[in-house]
């Protein structure tokens, strides 16, 4: 709550010019942005409600069941989304949320979408993909360049090919020594330029290209999430927002889509190949945010931020329309993610996963 604060005055602080500066738009990009959502796109979105999740469930009594564990992950079963089919290759893609990046493409298509905070407390996506499982189109993006949290998120999948479209001078080299394949523009020729919008909004990768060029990629694997029926105790829940100090996530069950449709600062988060952006199952994983360990500053001199997803702490677990607070934990750099309720593994519905750093 201190770093949120924090982060808020400093924002508050920053002059007209600079504030501009930090969001990289203007009222026309916004514009542009939301008039491209309604010519590319299909989907819809009601108006978000706020809504807290409800008190903490209680752990079983004593003496009572506990609750039955899901299954760990098996042969013929995706270990990431829960679905029947292979292990292919994985590729992580940084992707834009600016306002002027918006619609963006290919998202809906991604294993595991998290949400980061980045300069100026807005957001961005690294979205996680298997090789079988990629955009029709064969392009994802706006891409845009790596930060310091995107490494410990990335290495609990293996050795995975990054497409990202640059970083920090001071942050090339930790990039370059990282166990992941580096896919940039430096490294690679998978990027293009769109004509439907201005630099740096505009980068897009072709992620069968990356896959071509890089085949030796990590097969998806084993990273802690667990698949299976809803566990007793969750708090019904139509709504719940995620915040971080310049930007929010609101998450709206729909019960005929089966699925959470997600709103980005209040709009509804719409792709240009995949309707509104969505997802059978939320986690919203408080995180110790924190400034850059390596001491990284932004445009004006502020040190950016960094959430640590190594170590433990709270959780919200959104499916089928209910909330589960619970917790996560992860003491191995090398291994993954568990994410518990009452004392279990939390069983996540199959699909795609949403998770969001949300600074604690």
């Amino acid at each position: 709550m201190r770093y949120f604060e924090r982060a808020r005055g400093r924002w508050r602080a920053l002059s007209l010019r600079q504030r501009i500066a930090a969001l990289v738009v203007g009222g026309a990009a916004v514009l542009l942005a939301t008039v491209l959502a309604a010519v590319l796109t299909v989907g819809g979105g009601g108006s978000p409600g706020h809504p807290a999740a409800g008190p903490p469930a209680a752990p079983p009594a004593a003496g009572s069941a506990s609750p039955t564990a899901p299954p760990p992950a098996r042969a013929g079963v995706s270990p990431l989304t829960g679905l029947p089919g292979g292990a292919g290759r994985i590729l992580a893609v940084k992707i834009d949320n600016a306002p002027a990046a918006r619609p963006q493409t290919g998202v809906n298509s991604a294993d595991v979408v998290y949400a980061i905070e980045v300069e100026g407390g807005l957001s961005r996506f690294l979205a996680v993909y298997d090789s079988d499982h990629l955009p029709q189109g064969d392009r994802i993006g706006p891409v845009r360049s790596a930060r310091e949290t995107d490494l410990p998120l990335l290495q609990q999948y293996g050795r995975v090919d990054f497409a990202y479209s640059g970083a920090q001078t001071a942050f090339l080299p930790v990039l370059a020594r990282a166990d992941l394949f580096n896919c940039s523009p430096q490294q690679d020729d998978s990027f293009f330029r769109g004509k439907w919008n201005v630099p740096p909004f505009n980068e897009y990768v072709v992620p069968s290209g990356i896959l071509d060029h890089f085949p030796d990629a990590a097969a998806a694997r084993d990273i802690g999430f667990r698949f299976g029926d809803a566990p007793a105790g969750g708090v019904p829940t139509g709504s719940f927002t995620a915040r971080m100090p310049a930007a929010s996530f609101t998450f709206t069950w729909s019960a005929a889509q089966g699925k959470y449709l997600v709103a980005v600062d209040g709009r509804p988060a719409m792709t240009t190949d995949a309707g509104q952006m969505g997802a059978p199952t939320i986690v919203v994983q408080k995180v110790a945010e924190t400034t850059s360990p390596r001491g990284l500053v932004d445009s004006f001199g502020h040190l950016v931020p960094f959430a640590p997803t190594v170590g433990s702490g709270e959780a919200v677990v959104l499916r089928d329309g209910a909330a589960y607070r619970g917790s996560w934990s992860r003491p191995d750099p090398a291994g993954g993610t568990e994410f518990s309720y009452a004392g279990q593994p939390m069983a996540f519905h199959p699909g795609q996963v949403w998770i969001v750093l949300e600074p604690a």
